[in-house]
């Protein structure tokens, strides 16, 4: 077995390594080295063979005496720049899904869908040598890509990667048998359809992780969740990156950010036949419907709710301070003129 997942990405450059090229004005070259390659630009020609056998973090010039700065990239930068089928998951999301859904070496993860392949680099470093990998994509054409740029990364495809296309809901359970999956990340339109499966599959105390854009799909999942019965309460969070710009006394945040990319959903799989202490909330239990009016109230949304003694003590209040207001500004139109 290639145990590609843990070889150190060092040492002096070599033939087929990809290599990353900062010119002068700060503009990025991903090139992978061949003997007799170049990278040609409007300020000269570099030949690959000056880069081959040079350290990692090295300074070479092109024909035209342009420098250029080569490293490695960086799975963030590999990421960022590849070839992409469908959107990707951000570095800064990635980060946070390794860490939320607690991938360890040797887990069983489950990953639907598998979209350009950015968050099945996370996942297959993660997982280390003995783990496994199983990412399910409906789409074969997505697949492909993700197949190629998990490829290009590792220079081969992982032992510890298989991708299957097709339904998660009707694939994963002749993939795994019942209780066998240590965690699960959908990155998907509507995880809420394939929740029951995926509790099947899950080992008491497994996580599922729910990757989603907006805040209607964000509540919907965490309903479904919570009407299972099967797992802790979920818990949500997004995440948002801002850059500083530091040079001499110049401080301050950059101008542009990486906001808002997706919201995060966790929970936990009970053991069978465990029910969950309750979770009190402030907030009445409506079940998410669309065609249920009467569901969306203040309470239901989370707001408070004031009461009718309340409402009229506000009232009064307003009033007052309204009337306080008009005397004030009577007295200041009868007042003569100040010279």
């Amino acid at each position: 077995m290639t145990d590609i997942t843990s070889q150190r990405p060092s040492g002096p450059f070599r033939e087929g390594d990809r290599v990353q090229l900062t010119g002068p004005k700060g503009r990025l070259h991903t090139v992978t080295l061949r003997e007799d390659g170049e990278l040609h630009t409007h300020q000269g020609v570099l030949r690959h063979r000056d880069l081959i056998g040079l350290p990692d973090g090295s300074v070479a010039a092109n024909s035209s005496g342009h420098e250029y700065l080569a490293l490695r990239p960086l799975l963030r930068d590999f990421a960022m720049s590849m070839p992409r089928g469908a959107a990707i998951v951000y570095p800064k999301d990635a980060a946070q899904i390794v860490m939320q859904a607690d991938i360890f070496p040797g887990a069983v993860v489950v990953e639907a869908g598998v979209g350009s392949g950015a968050l099945s680099l996370s996942l297959l470093r993660a997982i280390g040598p003995v783990g496994r990998l199983v990412s399910f994509e409906r789409r074969e054409d997505f697949a492909q890509v993700a197949r190629g740029n998990v490829e290009t990364f590792f220079g081969e495809t992982p032992d510890t990667w298989n991708v299957v296309v097709g339904d998660l809901a009707d694939a994963l359970p002749a993939e795994f048998p019942a209780g066998t999956v240590d965690r699960v990340v959908l990155d998907m339109l509507a995880p809420w359809e394939c929740m029951d499966v995926v509790a099947d599959a899950l080992t008491p105390g497994g996580v599922v992780l729910c990757y989603v854009a907006t805040a209607t799909q964000l509540s919907r999942v965490a309903e479904y969740i919570r009407g299972t019965g099967l797992f802790t309460d979920p818990e949500a969070s997004e995440t948002m990156v801002r850059g500083w710009h530091v040079e001499g006394l110049a401080v301050r945040p950059d101008h542009r950010m990486v906001a808002h990319t997706g919201f995060l959903l966790t929970a936990r799989r009970l053991a069978p036949g465990a029910v969950a202490p309750q979770v009190k909330r402030r907030a009445s239990k409506s079940s998410y419907g669309d065609a249920d009016v009467d569901a969306w109230t203040p309470g239901a949304v989370g707001d408070r709710e004031i009461n009718d003694k309340n409402l009229r003590k506000r009232a009064r209040e307003a009033a007052k301070a309204a009337e306080g207001a008009r005397l004030a500004s009577g007295s200041r139109e009868s007042e003569p003129p100040t010279e």
